[in-house]
């Protein structure tokens, strides 16, 4: 499993004083208002910064970091992750996992082996699993618990029941 889960990317600074424009990789961007620490990942180092500010622009969440005060302290980070640390990250209900968690998994039927977990698709009824298959080429499974027999983390296997029609 992944050690830090990615909350937001950097897209553009905002204003002069060191303020980001991030655009939200979470389910709920209003989690920002409770978190104190973020990690920015720079792709050769991953450098630990406080959260000061916090505020909301159309599907943007505007971060201020303790510490950076100018713009040019900041815009060389443009394009880059926001990550948290597991502990940091919101508490899952059951039957919920963090996609980075799914990504990988082996995903077998009760009678055969299909394929890799290789995307999630965030639809708006529900999410839809994208297994890369060698002998079906892709399926794409609906997350629901008519298909969803089972998801173990620790084996990092997925047990699904293929519904009629979702494989030629």
């Amino acid at each position: 499993m992944e050690q830090y889960l990615q909350v937001g990317v950097i897209s553009s600074t905002h204003g002069i004083k060191g303020e980001v424009k991030v655009f939200p990789t979470t389910d709920d961007p209003q989690r920002f208002k409770a978190l104190k620490h973020v990690i920015l990942d720079t792709g050769k180092q991953q450098i630990p910064l406080e959260i000061q500010g916090v505020k909301f622009f159309k599907q943007f969440v505007i971060l201020k970091f303790k510490g950076i005060d100018n713009i040019n302290d900041i815009e060389m980070h443009k394009g880059k992750p926001l990550l948290v640390t597991r502990e940091d990250a919101v508490e899952l209900e059951e039957d919920e996992y963090f996609i980075a968690d799914l990504i990988g998994m082996k995903v077998v039927t009760e009678e055969e082996e299909l394929g890799t977990l290789v995307d999630v698709i965030e639809t708006g009824a529900n999410e839809v699993y994208v297994v890369e298959s060698t002998k079906y080429g892709e399926i794409l499974i609906p997350a629901i618990y008519e298909c969803i027999l089972d998801v173990n983390l620790d084996t990092q296997i997925m047990t699904v029941h293929l519904l009629d029609g979702l494989i030629n």
